[in-house]
């Protein structure tokens, strides 16, 4: 057991100065004060002067490596145990991306497993970019219900060059199979969206609910913050539905991106309930620039870090409590995908959590119930780190 004294407690919800007592891998206990039980080995940790939250959410991140968009020697390599860490990431999901033809699902899946062994949680999309998509058992309802893992479709890719242009009723069909797989297996069943650089990108997402009985929460576009015009389209979408914002592209294209807590401050303004944003890094996936020819000029790769980040920033420069800025990569993403163990700090959730000093630094990350991160150090690395 670990008995954490004298915390700040956001559960994303402000809670004041409290005791955590974790033990296995959940949270106990959550108190003004508490002891530690007699006849029990209790290591018992100072929290004065810090500030305890839960575990980041990271909803998109490309695990088991992406990109490829500038030949075999722009592929990016699989994500590493202390990239989550450093980022206070307790939780992931992993998508394949861009390269649905030469990279495979399995590879995923394996990679998924490989991070729950290393002590973090991990779950996965089945599919690519490109629809059909490729699936592990011939349909993505099948994998969603039937491998433990997988919890949606995605990253399927709309209003982009790199899209497979599919139609309307394609989409409807693949989100149909999407949402019966979780109904059977529990889960979410969401699809997620790569939204690409075409003017209006949301119009096939408005065709497919009006066209079928999908709801606008059966999807989860992201990259909402890429342009200044899916942004603004963005504000009157994510009132109906679901919107997220990619971090890891901030800063390397300022020059028509908008910043994601900047993004987060304008939805809230605009409107759109803040259940209904969530944030992801887009962590190991590469980030390519085409110019006007659709001639790639740039690539980038995102990192986890970038979340956390943009959490402190929406604090410091947007002026937006902590318990709100965190509800992005916590308890929304955590609502939105059924994680139901996770993104909240209360009684018998698992013990994700992390702890801040007056700066707002990671200083202690706890995974799963199990130290990762103690007073700054990293004590526990992935394989070959």
């Amino acid at each position: 057991m670990l008995l954490f004294k004298n915390c700040e407690v956001y559960a994303p919800e402000k809670l004041g100065k409290k005791d955590v007592l974790t033990g296995g891998k959940k949270i106990l206990a959550i108190s003004d004060q508490i002891s530690a039980p007699k006849g029990v080995d209790v290591k018992e940790i100072d929290g004065r002067g810090l500030t305890m939250i839960p575990g980041l959410i990271d909803a998109h991140v490309h695990i088991a490596g992406a990109g490829g968009e500038g030949g075999p020697a722009s592929r990016t390599p699989e994500i590493q145990l202390s990239r989550m860490l450093e980022a206070g990431v307790t939780s992931v999901v992993g998508c394949l991306g861009t390269d649905g033809m030469t990279r495979s699902l399995q590879a995923v899946l394996m990679k998924s497993k490989a991070l729950k062994q290393e002590g973090v949680s991990a779950w996965m999309y089945t599919g690519s970019y490109q629809v059909p998509t490729p699936t592990m058992m011939g349909d993505v309802g099948k994998d969603i219900a039937m491998i433990e893992e997988v919890i949606g479709a995605g990253e399927i890719a709309i209003s982009d060059h790199r899209s497979s242009h599919s139609s309307v009723r394609e989409l409807v069909h693949l989100a149909s199979h999407a949402r019966v797989g979780g109904m059977l297996g529990g889960k979410c069943g969401i699809v997620n969206i790569h939204m690409g650089d075409a003017r209006s990108p949301f119009k096939p997402l408005y065709e497919a609910v009006a066209m079928s009985e999908l709801k606008f929460t059966q999807f989860l576009p992201t990259h909402c913050n890429r342009n200044s015009y899916i942004f603004e389209d963005a504000k009157v979408y994510g009132r109906k539905g679901y919107i997220d914002i990619t971090a890891s592209s901030y800063p390397y294209f300022p020059q028509y991106e908008v910043k994601p807590s900047k993004a987060i401050a304008e939805f809230i303004k605009s409107g759109v309930p803040v259940e209904h944003i969530t944030m992801t890094s887009d962590a190991c996936g590469s980030l390519p620039h085409f110019d006007e020819k659709g001639n790639l000029v740039s690539l980038e790769l995102g990192y986890p870090k970038s979340v956390f980040d943009e959490i402190i920033d929406t604090v410091h420069q947007e002026k937006i409590g902590l318990e709100i800025a965190l509800k992005v990569a916590t308890s929304n993403v955590a609502d939105i995908l059924w994680l139901y163990n996770k993104g909240r700090l209360a009684v018998e959730k698992d013990a994700d959590l992390v702890l801040l000093n007056s700066d707002l630094e990671i200083v202690h990350v706890m995974a799963m119930g199990q130290m990762m991160v103690e007073d700054s150090e990293m004590i526990v690395k992935g394989s070959y780190e």
